[in-house]
């Protein structure tokens, strides 16, 4: 049977799959082709609507590892205690990976891909695909199952959300070469296009209306179509005014990100100071 049927029938065989030699196997296969890059939690396709299909059996098999794990200690120096299935990821030079010393850590199941590089502190999930040449600045997440492109640079503190329940749910999707500015947050299986800047502080949720100032338009998550930002934009944060009830009369606004422009050579020099640091 196919891996993806085999995660498929463990996964559904519930507390039954524990003792079964078989399930670990399956899940350790799929851990070992998710860490290769050769299984991913979401996937280009040229055939779905929005370019990615999300295969939610990846996600199965991840909750499959938990389920099937023991917990176990680890450290020396300091004491960790989490399932033996998911122990941290470890790398040599010739996987051309920089793993600064400072506290970072790549948990098992995650891919991490030539040239990227994790300052201190920094977090990489079980099912994140982090591609080549990423920057993952300090203080910075990757969530379980997030996409991230190549020459993605996720500046200081800025968290990219996970999801691994529901299972078909989808996750967030950063595409080639976005930038995302310090203390940005997008959750929820939001979708960046290629080449998009967020502005520091930017916040994106499924709930979150974006206004396109450029193109007069306003862009929601509906139905299964995630939020998503257009290619080449320029994201900040901002504010629209709340009129009913007694917000008009107390002059409140609430936060909604905006798109002011689109990215130019102004922007592209700016972007590529990103690039003494590697």
């Amino acid at each position: 049977m196919s891996l993806q049927t085999e995660i498929e029938k463990y996964f559904a065989a519930g507390a039954e799959a524990v003792d079964d030699s078989g399930a670990m196997q399956a899940f350790l296969e799929l851990r070992t082709a998710l860490e290769a890059g050769a299984v991913r939690a979401a996937d280009p396709d040229a055939a779905s609507p929005n370019g990615w299909r999300v295969n939610a059996w990846v996600k199965q098999g991840i909750l499959l590892g938990f389920r099937l794990g023991r917990l176990q200690t680890s450290g020396v120096e300091l004491s960790f205690v989490d399932k033996d299935t998911f122990p941290p990821r470890r790398f040599a030079p010739g996987q051309g990976v920089r793993v600064v010393p400072g506290g970072s850590a790549v948990r098992s199941g995650a891919y991490v891909g030539r040239g990227a590089v994790l300052m201190p502190p920094s977090w990489v999930n079980v099912g994140a695909y982090v591609d080549e040449g990423t920057m993952i600045d300090s203080h910075a997440l990757v969530g379980s199952c997030a996409q991230v492109g190549k020459r993605v640079h996720l500046s200081a503190g800025s968290q990219v959300g996970g999801v691994l329940e529901p299972v078909n749910a989808r996750p967030v999707i950063l595409e080639d070469d976005v930038l995302v500015g310090g203390n940005c947050g997008v959750y929820e299986g939001t979708m960046v296009r290629r080449r998009a800047v967020l502005a520091a502080g930017t916040i994106l949720t499924r709930g979150t209306p974006v206004y396109d100032v450029v193109h007069g338009e306003v862009l929601r998550a509906e139905g299964d179509w995630p939020l998503t930002i257009p290619e080449d934009a320029v994201v900040v944060p901002g504010a629209r005014a709340v009129t009913k009830g007694q917000a008009g009369v107390w002059g409140l606004s609430v936060y909604t990100p905006v798109i002011v422009k689109y990215r130019d050579e102004k922007t592209e020099l700016s972007a590529a100071l990103e690039d003494l640091l590697r």
